[in-house]
């Protein structure tokens, strides 16, 4: 009876492990901001529901946001962004598959602040580039706080800006991600 016990724990015990190396939000959140330098106003919207999702074992990284979860000041700006730009009914999310390459040297048991580099691709507006950047991955009490910044050329995802307003949407735009982790309950 005591083997069968003991055997029952450990396979408890196993998958609550498997479980912690999985962390997850629904709740991200990515500022972009693509005002122009002649621009009279800001360009720019926030999401804050994006998902994603960590393994802290491979460290490989997924990020999904909607395209309609831009947020705006001015719902005229909304409107352009997903329909003339974006195109969200016909592409209705970004994705980032990636990884921190440099997870092996991130003690995720102990709080501390971890500069992480990150590297992937970036599907958006049906292109799919691959990307890197920096960004710093902070541990504090069992949860888990990604950061990162980094700038997409809107070209190289076929979103095309009309010449009418060119001066006033940057080509480069600046995305920051912000997302807190939390142990991914099965």
């Amino acid at each position: 009876m005591k083997k069968i016990t003991l055997a029952f724990i450990l396979i408890v015990l196993a998958a609550n492990i498997n479980a912690q190396d999985k962390l997850f939000t629904k709740n991200g959140k990515i500022t972009f901001d693509a005002t122009a330098a002649k621009s009279p106003e800001n360009i720019d919207g926030i999401n804050k529901t994006v998902i994603c999702v960590l393994d802290t074992k491979t460290g490989d990284l997924q990020l999904s946001a909607l395209m309609k979860g831009f947020e705006f000041e001015r719902a005229l700006m909304m409107e352009h962004f997903n329909e003339n730009y974006v195109e969200s009914n016909k592409f209705p999310k970004a994705i980032f598959k990636g990884t921190i390459i440099n997870n092996a040297t991130i003690n995720y048991q102990k709080n501390d602040t971890y500069s992480v580099k990150v590297k992937g691709s970036l599907t958006m507006h049906g292109e799919t580039k691959s990307i890197e950047t920096d960004g710093k991955l902070i541990v504090k009490d069992g949860r888990i706080m990604l950061s990162a910044t980094f700038s997409v050329l809107l070209s190289d995802y076929a979103i095309a800006i009309p010449q009418l307003v060119a001066d006033k949407i940057a080509k480069n735009v600046k995305l920051i991600v912000d997302c807190t982790l939390d142990v991914l309950k099965k």
